[in-house]
């Protein structure tokens, strides 16, 4: 049985990362690019939004005794595979997944232009992760009833 309590925390930890972030939203590549504490605040904080992520897919996996993922993108798939998330959202999140290895590993080759254009272009892949995520957990509270 899928620990909800754990899951909803992890939940509320992504939408307290989201909120930070939205003061981050319209910043122009040139602004970000000068201001160090700007970068370091967004790469951080989305490298804790890809990790709550992949945490609690992680959680559900090994509650559901899904089969074990093969890297860090991987985890994503074995959600998509047992229809937790959908196939376009795969996708994002394993780009989210490569961007924060990057981040993680190779901090020189953090691209500035990618950075922006997910503050522009893809937070909304972690409010349909989340959306996602309640929806499976309440298909789980209606199966156990």
């Amino acid at each position: 049985m899928v620990d909800e309590g754990l899951i909803l925390r992890k939940l509320a930890d992504l939408e307290e990362y989201l909120e930070q972030l939205k003061e981050f939203q319209g910043v122009t590549l040139d602004a970000y690019l000068s201001d160090w504490k700007t970068q370091r605040i967004v790469e951080r904080t989305l490298q804790m939004m890809i990790e709550t992520c992949a945490d609690i897919a992680g959680h559900i996996i090994s509650d559901k005794g899904f089969r074990i993922p093969k890297s860090y993108a991987d985890t994503f798939r074995v959600l998509e595979d047992n229809k937790v998330i959908e196939p376009d959202l795969l996708q994002n999140m394993v780009k989210m997944s490569k961007f924060r290895n990057v981040i993680v590993h190779q901090y020189d080759n953090v691209d500035a232009e990618i950075i922006t254009g997910i503050l522009r272009n893809n937070i909304h892949d972690f409010v349909e992760f989340k959306d996602c995520i309640v929806t499976f957990l309440k298909k789980e509270k209606d199966r156990t009833r």
